[in-house]
């Protein structure tokens, strides 16, 4: 009976996946015109695309390393369109960025990671050559300031401790129309199970061919966002090498294999839904589904709510685990906001016959959290969360969670609880306008009275000129 409601199951994904891209195609036929009506609007000045890096965003509960499915498939409309418009090298973007970052974890078994690094970024978009062309490049790099050989695994370095340079992204954008893009060669991708991770000192970022697509306006007649692609080779945050997304996903020696992806979402107002799957041949096939909706309540007051579910399973010849695995989880969120206060429950249960993987993202379950991701095979997990974003000092906010997970199915694992504290300052103007400064520290608990407590400690300083 199991087996056969495993069938089922992924029967079911498949049919979702299916008819996910039969929307898309629709939508894709059915939108160009207006989508292209919208693209002729007058051209902006350079104040104007510059202006978007200053929208402001309500208050969120994402997780630093994850991707909403609503975010995935490219930039907002907004971005899209001025991105769109920018002509050859006049409106080349240069983005530079510098960082440091300290980070300290005390492990469950008594050992310690630790390590002090500063590096950043420095790359370069052009704008469209003939309407049509664009390339862009990024640099990465990350050297130790601090970090005893003792004392490895922040993934802030290199293994051994040692520091790396890293040329992360080069690539070619074609503009096949105004909304519609395909992209060639190494890039940072977001996605819910391939996405960039960015919570060290330097990103994921894939070799790639990849297809993205953004019509219509979420406002008035919905927006649909789609993205097709196949995922070659992945460079992992701490690494200067581009390998197989088979290897990086834990595939035996000699096992080359790519990913094929297909997704898409609808947004309207405040509705959100969508669906992805991703499926390496031989190693994993992976369908994530997510549904958003929003309500007015009295005063000031909004109701935010969510739905995701994720399946995962082995195929083929069974070259990841050398077996057959099948893995699922659910989630539920509730979110309330009034002004810069936001208050979240979440929950998430997972089941199967193995533990959850995200071999090539952060984790996009609702329990995620800075060093637990509440995804082992029978375990459930609930969460609550307080933030708050102060309007008497712009850019400053703080919150805390905690969360509570049960026993997973592995009788010599145990259940744990994370308990976080977070506090960040983005300066938005003045003298030190793009400046952040953010303080994460995390402990979690288990119930195994042989283990210690797991602490975690990370600063980070985080520059962008405002000038580039």
């Amino acid at each position: 009976m199991d087996t056969m409601r495993n069938c089922d199951r992924r029967h079911r994904a498949t049919a979702l996946l299916a008819a996910t891209a039969r929307c898309l195609l629709a939508g894709s036929l059915a939108v160009p015109g207006t989508a292209l009506a919208q693209a002729a609007a007058q051209e902006p000045v350079r104040e104007d695309l510059e202006a978007l890096d200053a929208i402001d965003l309500a208050p969120s509960s994402l997780e630093q390393g994850q991707t909403r499915l609503q975010d995935s498939f490219g930039p907002s409309r907004e971005a899209w369109i001025a991105d769109t418009r920018r002509k050859a090298f006049e409106d080349t973007r240069f983005d530079v960025q510098a960082r440091t970052f300290f980070l300290t974890r005390d492990k469950y078994d008594g050992s310690e990671s630790e390590a002090w690094a500063l590096g950043g970024s420095a790359g370069l978009k052009t704008g469209y050559f003939r309407e049509f062309f664009a390339f862009g490049a990024t640099g990465y790099t990350s050297q130790k300031l601090h970090g005893p050989e003792d004392k490895d695994g922040t993934l802030l370095l290199a293994p051994g401790q040692e520091g790396y340079t890293v040329l992360g992204e080069v690539y070619g954008e074609f503009l096949l129309n105004q909304d519609t893009r395909l992209t060639l060669g190494r890039r940072g991708f977001d996605t819910p199970y391939i996405n960039r991770n960015d919570a060290r000192m330097t990103p994921n970022t894939f070799q790639a061919a990849v297809l993205q697509g953004l019509y219509g306006d979420s406002k008035e007649n919905g927006e649909w966002r789609f993205g097709a692609g196949y995922f070659d080779k992945i460079k992992e945050r701490n690494s200067e090498e581009f390998v197989s997304m088979a290897r990086d996903a834990g595939a035996p020696a000699g096992v080359e294999r790519g990913v094929y992806s297909l997704g898409g979402n609808y947004s309207l107002g405040d509705l959100s839904v969508g669906a992805i799957g991703y499926y390496s041949d031989d190693i994993i096939g992976i369908f994530y589904t997510e549904a958003k909706y929003a309500f007015a309540l009295s005063g000031d007051w909004k109701l935010r709510t969510g739905l995701q579910y994720s399946d995962q399973s082995s195929n083929g010849d069974q070259l990841l685990k050398g077996t057959r695995f099948d893995s699922h989880q659910w989630g539920a969120k509730a979110e309330l906001v009034r002004g810069g206060a936001l208050f979240t429950a979440a929950y998430t249960d997972a089941g199967g016959n193995a533990n959850m993987q995200n071999p090539w993202s952060g984790y996009p379950g609702y329990t995620s959290v800075q060093v637990e991701d509440f995804n082992r095979d029978g375990e459930s997990a609930w969460m609550l969360r307080a933030g708050y974003d102060f309007a008497s000092v712009k850019g400053l906010g703080v919150y805390a969670l905690y969360v509570d997970g049960s026993d997973p199915s592995a009788p010599t694992e145990f259940a744990r609880q994370e308990a976080d504290f977070n506090v960040q300052w983005k300066v938005p103007e003045g003298m030190f306008k793009g400046l952040m400064v953010r303080l994460r520290y995390a402990q979690v608990s288990q119930d195994d009275p042989a283990s210690d407590d797991l602490k975690d400690l990370r600063i980070m300083v985080f520059y962008d000129p405002p000038s580039l």
